[in-house]
């Protein structure tokens, strides 16, 4: 790496579950960069959602290096995430018809409801599947799966934590970490953002601001996938040695069920 940019440049690691993206300094400049990001990181920093991207180079090896301008900044808080501006982004994100482009050319194919119930049924171990609110959760995913269709997919984040959300010292919002993005029913992102971070009674003014209208369809959809995305969360949770957060996962169907 460091011959790509000269041997005075300080390269260290950036964290990320990946491994492959690093902090590059020299002076007073400071880039971001990340070994064999998807060609989808070009079409995000030109839609303005992710810090501005400067150069892409290929490696001898075929290793593809992006580099991105290194924002100073912070994540939101949770409590910032019902903030209007979070809303329009995610609106922005979810009507992009050049982000819609360039996944399906890249090969990602919608994930219909009937899809992904499939997968939830065959990554769950027998354990798991075993346990009373992941028996009822099975059922009423199979019970209103004919109820959950949605013409209309979109590009959808996939983890929409408060973590993943930066806030520039320029007041910039950014929506970073893209390696899980799909082509979904919006719901999938809605879903978690509602049940995760906005009090309920805020749900009807946050999907305004969003542009939505709350209605019973969309109040199912939502339920659905975040009871999906609980399930997914209890097997890694399990598989990564996170007892405690399992139990929580456990907990929180419980709740969303009643």
């Amino acid at each position: 790496m460091e011959h790509l940019l000269g041997q005075d440049w300080e390269i260290t690691p950036a964290g990320g579950a990946t491994g492959k993206a690093y902090a590059a300094k020299h002076g007073g400049q400071q880039l971001f960069l990340k070994r064999n990001s998807s060609p989808f990181l070009a079409v995000l920093s030109v839609e303005g959602i992710v810090p501005k991207l400067i150069w892409t180079k290929r490696l001898e090896n075929g290793d593809v290096i992006t580099a991105q301008h290194w924002l100073k900044g912070r994540e939101l808080a949770p409590v910032e995430m019902g903030d209007s501006r979070v809303a329009r982004l995610m609106s922005k994100i979810h009507s992009s018809q050049p982000l819609l482009s360039m996944l399906e050319k890249l090969g990602k194919e919608p994930m219909e409801p009937k899809m992904i119930l499939a997968e939830i049924e065959q990554q769950l171990d027998e354990e798991i599947k075993n346990h009373e609110d992941v028996q009822r959760t099975l059922q009423f995913l199979q019970g209103q799966l004919s109820e959950v269709g949605h013409g209309e997919y979109v590009v959808c984040h996939g983890d929409i934590n408060h973590n993943n959300w930066l806030l520039s010292e320029e007041d910039e919002l950014y929506l970073i970490d893209w390696d899980g993005a799909l082509i979904a029913d919006p719901a999938v992102d809605l879903g978690m953002m509602l049940y995760t971070y906005i009090e309920e009674s805020r749900w009807e003014d946050w999907l305004a601001q969003y542009g939505l209208v709350y209605t019973p369809h969309l109040a199912l959809r939502m339920k659905w996938y975040v009871l999906v995305q609980t399930l997914l969360s209890i097997q890694w949770n399990k598989e990564t040695g996170r007892l405690r957060e399992m139990k929580e996962g456990f907990h929180d169907l419980s709740h969303i069920l009643s």
